[in-house]
């Protein structure tokens, strides 16, 4: 059946099909294209479904997948994750600069405005040493040789202050460059590389910077028994299901912060003091997390459901960081204890 779509929906298809290759890594080649488009286009067809059956999870398809399905998988590089086509119009990305890079590079623009400043301060002592020579010149040769000297010292004041003005603008387009690449690092620095979530001092910097006394509840997510999964299936499995783990708190917890705090473990931030509702809220979270089975990708075989415990604690912003973070893992701990896949709220402070 031919579909008729409007501009709008050619370039929303355009795009999913440019984050699908990317999400699982296929080369942009037109039999892969072709297989995307045939998923994306009829999300209520079979091929859709059986594709949606086998990355239940967060797992990618396989080259094996795509052949049991009629499509053709063809070798090739990868799509890059930051070359992801987000609109009709490809956006060719760069990778991310490193530190050292921005460091260099930041030391490089220092060094060229320290330059142009210097030559331009250079250029007008000149050109003050001139004028004042000029000047006694013309006193002595009169007003007719006066005028000409001006006009001359008056050309080359023009050159000068149109070649620095060059070479400012140039210096001004590199210093806007190298501001987006370190506004760039300095988001990267936030966030977690396995799972995109925001890392720990994301976390940290977003508590800081909350008013004091702001009611707030801390939770502390932690997988359960994770140290299986790895052991059984492997560590690239293990991040896979971590990964896949993070996407659904993130999407189920929207409107609330969502980090991976370390290891297994994830750390929200409610802007919330009564811990018996974030509780609820979250254990619905946690519900979502459980109902996903997940499959190796290499396989095919079955993992099946992994859980996840919690402990939360409630305070106010301003107060110690660092009790609010001990009460919620003692009460992580006593979510272990009592049989996991299960929120625990600590005692109020002074219970």
């Amino acid at each position: 059946m031919r579909m008729v779509m409007d501009g709008g929906q050619v370039d929303d298809l355009f795009g999913r099909i440019g984050a699908f290759l990317a999400e699982h890594r296929l080369s942009p080649e037109p039999a892969h294209y072709s297989f995307a488009y045939l998923v994306l286009s009829d999300p209520e067809g079979p091929l859709a479904q059986a594709v949606t059956s086998i990355t239940d999870g967060g797992i990618r398809l396989s080259r094996m997948d795509i052949e049991a399905m009629g499509g053709e998988a063809v070798a090739g590089a990868p799509v890059a994750f930051d070359a992801v086509v987000r609109s009709s119009a490809a956006i060719t990305a760069t990778p991310d600069p490193t530190a050292d890079g921005l460091i260099a590079r930041t030391q490089m623009q220092v060094e060229g405005f320290v330059d142009t400043m210097r030559t331009m301060q250079v250029e007008a002592t000149g050109f003050g040493r001139d004028l004042a020579e000029s000047a006694a010149a013309m006193r002595r040769a009169g007003p007719a040789a006066g005028i000409d000297e001006i006009a001359r010292l008056t050309g080359a004041m023009i050159a000068r202050v149109h070649s620095a003005e060059v070479r400012l603008a140039n210096a001004t387009r590199e210093a806007d460059d190298l501001r987006i690449a370190l506004d760039e690092a300095r988001g990267s620095a936030r966030q977690d590389p396995l799972t995109g979530l925001p890392n720990r001092r994301a976390f940290d910097e977003t508590f800081d910077a909350l008013p004091v006394g702001t009611p707030v509840t801390i939770a502390i997510c932690d997988i359960d028994h994770f140290k299986r999964v790895n052991d059984v299936f492997g560590h690239t499995v293990g991040d896979r299901v971590l990964k896949a783990i993070g996407q659904t708190l993130a999407e189920a917890c929207e409107g609330h912060l969502v980090t991976r705090y370390g290891g297994e473990e994830f750390a929200l931030l409610f802007e919330n003091g009564d811990c018996a509702a974030v509780a609820e809220f979250l254990d619905v979270a946690l519900r979502a997390v459980a109902a996903r089975r997940f499959r190796s990708r290499d396989t095919n075989e079955l993992i099946g459901s992994v859980t996840v415990s919690a402990g939360l604690a409630s305070g106010v912003a301003g107060a110690p960081k660092v009790d609010l973070i001990t009460r919620a893992d003692a009460a992580l701990y006593r979510a272990k204890a009592d049989g996991r896949d299960r929120v625990v709220c600590a005692p109020d402070v002074g219970v």
